[in-house]
């Protein structure tokens, strides 16, 4: 007989639980947050996001996942953090503020023309005479006004990679100085070629900046067969320095495996300072999970040699944003995570939970952002860089059957328990809580490590089927299941057969997870990963189809192998003709692959070498996905509570072809669903 999940005897009382904005892929090993860093989800508000509105796209809309902060909005307070007052009387979302050399001006990015959408803007210090600088689809951002005032320059993906640009406040005119023919020819875009945090020299002769060029993609962990553990991308940076006029381009300063970041000027002009880690801590400085055991220095060095390099500190902690205090030789950072967490300007602390501080020109005021980790609610209002699709956020793995009837995880916003809702956000039924029945621990699925993952609608939407159990780190040590119930969750059935914890050099006791149901319903494909999976045991990684159309003689529905390799997140098409997949073609690459249900056929269809992953299919059959192809948007180690900040969602047809971005923005995005607007 096929097992059943049995529901627990006494169901277990569970109170308000927290649920975190963590990337749903990520290779998560642990969890240590303090108050700041737990996400609040709030009601959904439609009404007060209208006028992010770009119009209803005629197609529909396209459900995404982003990880990002909730809210944040500027202060300006003393450097002691006394005075402490908005910036602004409407804030939206603002963030990366600089000072006007001469102290009048704060510049800085903000999201007013749609979430998502990164515009740099300027207002007064006392928050009169708002002004925008540059607005585009585009993101803008990390914006530094010239000493004369003249002149702006910040970062800019226009053409989807990060690029230093400049603007002309008198004419309008702007030119992007690094992707200049001269530049390009001395730049392999096949690798990371990024450029971010310019700053003026204080004669207005030259902008420092860092930068990615020429460096190459790569993860984090520890060694599998197949490379680092951690698939999501580190940054190595140097230190650059250009003319306004794109000239004089040069590498100040650089370190093989250390990412050289967000520099400064001294006030004579004659040394910058920056902040320096190992390119391992790029990782952990964004990471919730270890950004309080993480360390870097701060640095400074000659700027016409690059010599002299002086160690200005070097206590512990993640100490980034290093800036010169007016015309003294003291130096203001930030310092994120642990309980020594602030801004530190010369022998003044701050203990604060803010970001990004930038110091008055005369080192006695400094500007910053306070955010918040609410999530964002079911369906909000997102920017749309798509006119025919309105983009609204969704919890994770989001899914939609023939009728228009959505299924989720709520990872963000609730237990990881599997829901439905109508295409319109409303309407939930829990379909599968695996906290309530008793098969997972509240701890677990707060650590983000379990769930009931990817959900999948049989063709006729009477079914689902989900992964329940222990994932990313969890995997290796800790049972997976498949399980199909119907739309309501009553009947639910295990498919494979997993346990808790694995045993080593088990292949019966594999994780299971990720499921996909065939469109005429005799199918599910999933994935498996067993204890030795990452040591090269071949037998334990791949893909599997459940054959539902089958009975064995013990009365269980054969399992067939698919591949035996590193693939995972595999999905039938529309048509069932193929299926779309993962696979780790490298110790530092996962590309998106298809195969036929029989094993044929069998073709990769990206090649960026950064990342290409998490591939879904359209209703109309073409494949939507998660890419690092245009790199990191601004420097890895500023991040918060975020994995795959560079991850941006591209569509492209069933054989490979018409690749285009479907988002550009500054956060980490993902988790894409389109649905048409019949079911709207």
């Amino acid at each position: 007989m096929l097992s059943f999940l049995a529901s627990p005897l006494l169901v277990l009382a569970i109170g308000p639980s927290v649920a975190y904005a963590a990337c749903p892929y990520a290779q998560q090993m642990g969890l240590d947050l303090n108050a700041r860093d737990i996400p609040h989800p709030h009601p959904s508000s439609l009404a007060a996001h209208q006028s992010h509105r770009r119009g209803l796209g005629k197609d529909g809309v396209m459900l995404m996942n982003r990880i990002a902060p909730g809210t944040s909005k500027l202060y300006i307070s003393d450097i002691d953090g006394s005075n402490e007052r908005p910036l602004l009387s409407d804030p939206v979302f603002e963030y990366h503020a600089s000072f006007s050399t001469d102290g009048q001006w704060v510049l800085f990015t903000s999201e007013r023309n749609g979430d998502g959408n990164s515009d740099i803007w300027r207002v007064r210090t006392n928050g009169s005479d708002l002004q925008p600088l540059v607005t585009t689809p585009a993101v803008e951002d990390s914006v530094v006004l010239s000493p004369n005032g003249r002149h702006a320059a910040y970062v800019s993906t226009e053409g989807m990679i990060a690029n230093i640009w400049v603007l002309d406040l008198v004419t309008g005119n702007r030119w992007n100085l690094t992707d200049t023919p001269a530049i390009a020819a001395t730049t392999n875009k096949t690798v990371p070629h990024g450029y971010f945090k310019p700053a003026w020299s204080p004669d207005g002769q030259w902008i420092a900046f860092s930068s990615d060029r020429n460096t190459k993609w790569a993860g984090h962990g520890w060694e599998t067969f197949m490379g680092l553990s951690g698939w999501e991308h580190t940054q190595e940076l140097s230190i650059f320095a250009i003319r306004p006029d794109g000239t004089g381009f040069r590498k100040v300063i650089g370190k093989d495996g250390y990412a050289l970041g967000s520099p400064s000027w001294s006030a004579d002009g004659k040394r910058i300072v920056y902040y320096e880690m190992t390119r391992e801590t790029t990782w952990d400085a964004h990471s919730s999970f270890d950004v309080n055991s993480a360390n870097s220095s701060i640095v400074s060095v000659d700027f016409a040699t690059g010599t002299d390099r002086v160690v200005e500190v070097n206590t512990s902690g993640v100490k980034i944003f290093p800036q010169y205090l007016g015309n003294t030789s003291s130096i203001g950072y930030l310092l994120k995570g642990t309980t020594k967490e602030g801004i530190y300007s010369g022998t003044t602390y701050y203990n604060t939970t803010a970001r990004s501080p930038a110091w008055s020109p005369d080192g006695k005021r400094v500007v910053y952002e306070k955010v918040s980790w609410d999530i964002r609610p079911q369906n909000k209002l997102l920017y749309s860089w798509d006119a025919n699709w309105t983009y609204r956020f969704t919890d994770v793995f989001p899914t939609v059957n023939t009728a228009g009837r959505l299924a989720i995880t709520q990872k963000q916003l609730g237990d990881s328990a599997v829901i439905s809702l109508n295409a319109t956000g409303t309407d939930n039924e829990t379909v599968f809580d695996p906290v309530a029945r008793g098969i997972l621990s509240l701890s677990s699925v707060e650590q983000g490590t379990s769930g009931a993952f990817q959900s999948s609608w049989s063709s006729d939407g009477n079914w689902l089927t989900y992964g329940v159990g222990y994932w990313f780190a969890g995997r290796a040590s800790n049972g997976g299941w498949i399980v199909r119930s119907k739309a309501d969750g009553s009947e639910a059935m295990n498919l494979t057969t997993s346990a808790i914890p694995l045993s080593a050099g088990g292949n019966n006791t594999l994780n299971t997870g990720f499921p996909s149901f065939s469109p005429d319903g005799t199918k599910i494909v999933f994935r498996v990963w067993g204890t030795d999976a990452e040591d090269g045991d071949t037998s334990q990684l791949g893909l599997r189809i459940i054959h539902l159309d089958q009975v064995t003689a013990n009365g269980t529905y054969p399992i067939t192998v698919l591949t035996n390799w590193w693939d995972t997140l595999p999905s039938f098409s529309p048509d069932g003709t193929k299926i779309v997949f993962t696979r780790r073609v490298s110790g530092s690459n996962y590309e998106v692959c298809t195969i036929a249900p029989d094993g044929s056929d069998l073709q990769v269809l990206t090649s960026s070498g950064a990342n290409d992953a998490h591939a879904v299919w359209s209703h109309d059959g073409r494949i939507m996905y998660s890419t690092g192809e245009y790199g990191f948007q601004s420097e890895c180690a500023l991040y918060d509570n975020t994995f795959q900040p560079y991850g941006q969602i591209n569509i492209m047809d069933a054989d490979g072809g018409n690749k285009r971005a479907l988002t550009n923005s500054l956060w980490e995005d993902s988790m894409p669903a389109y649905v048409p607007g019949e079911f709207l």
